[in-house]
Parts: structure tokens; C-alpha cells; sequence
């Protein structure tokens, strides 16, 4: 690690910022972006692991349905990141931060059944998308119109893909019964 102790901008503040948002309404939208940055990683993390755990008849395509899902995250956190820095902030950024600024609250290291995983990933994003919901009602309210579009914009990945999650989760299958008894 550097020894370099020069600070630009100390984390969790607002610097004046050229996109013409009042300071004072760009602190609000800051810290809701990086309310949102920390909750996309905690369910990025949450999915790269059932991503590596996962079994059973259909492991391929969840393998990769999952792997599709963390990287829709993953662009979203960047983008709600590069957002708050436009705004003169200080995106979260350390795993001890990211976890402490998150409303949403990681499974843990267990590893669980298939449908289990999946169960407590829709709750993750059911809770993500009532929480993206209100940080775009704030920047509108704000009249950042910008952040409200972008944040619409991953709301809409976020709700596509937990309603893929909730078709997984559906009774119907293809896979046979046999195939699913224990041995």
C-alpha cells in the first residue's frame, strides 16, 4: 500500500460539482447512490457464490443464469458509482463500508438447497427494488432528473431478473421425478 498521505476528497463528502445540483440536494442523492451501490454489492456477492455452489440436474443453466444476474449488478454499481462521483461524491467503496451502508443483509457463508438460494435472492431483490424505488422518487423530488432515469433504468434490469428468479422458483418442471429423489 502506499505511504502517500495526500487526501483529494475525504469519503462521505460532497464537493461542489459541475453538473449544476445544489450541494445540498447533491449530498442527499450521494448518500441514497451509495445506499444503492452498497446494497448492489452485498446481492453481487450473494449471487457470484450461489454461482460457484450450485448443483443439481439443472447446474448449467443456472450456473450461467446466475452469472448473467451478477454481472447485470455489477454494470449497475458501476454506473450508480460513476453517478455520485459526477455528483462530487465519494462513491462506498471497502467491503467493511459496503456492508455497514447496505439495507440489505447477505445470507452468509452457508451453502443451502438450490431453491433456498434462489428464495433469499428474489427477498434480496424485492427488498432492492422497494429501496431503488425511493431513490428515485428522492431524485426526482430533487429535480435530478438524470439520476431518477438512470436508476429507472437498472430498476428495470433489477425487476427483470427478479422475476426470472421467480419463475425458477415455480412448481413446473421439466426434470424428472426420479431424477430428484434422493439415492
Amino acid at each position: 500500500m502506499s505511504t502517500q498521505k495526500t487526501v483529494r476528497q475525504s469519503a462521505d463528502t460532497v464537493e461542489e460539482n459541475e453538473l449544476r445540483l445544489d450541494q445540498e440536494k447533491a449530498e442527499q442523492i450521494v448518500d441514497a447512490l451509495n445506499t444503492e451501490l452498497a446494497n448492489a454489492y452485498v446481492l453481487y456477492h450473494q449471487l457470484k457464490k450461489h454461482h460457484w455452489v450450485v448443483e443439481g440436474a439443472e447446474f448449467l443453466p443456472l450456473h450461467e443464469f446466475l452469472e448473467e444476474a451478477y454481472e447485470h449488478v455489477e454494470e449497475g454499481a458501476d454506473e450508480i458509482a460513476e453517478r455520485a462521483q459526477a455528483l462530487g461524491g465519494v462513491p462506498v467503496s471497502g467491503p467493511t463500508n459496503l456492508e455497514d451502508r447496505a439495507t440489505v443483509e447477505f445470507e452468509g457463508e452457508d451453502v443451502y438447497d438450490v431453491r433456498t438460494m434462489f428464495r433469499n435472492d428474489l427477498e434480496m431483490y424485492g427488498d432492492m427494488i422497494e429501496s431503488m424505488r425511493d431513490s428515485i422518487e428522492l431524485a426526482e423530488n430533487l429535480g435530478d432528473h438524470a439520476t431518477a432515469e438512470l436508476l429507472r433504468q437498472i430498476l428495470v434490469t433489477l425487476e427483470e431478473d427478479g422475476h426470472h428468479f421467480e419463475h425458477y422458483l415455480e412448481d413446473d418442471t421439466l426434470v424428472l421425478e426420479e431424477a430428484t429423489k434422493d439415492r
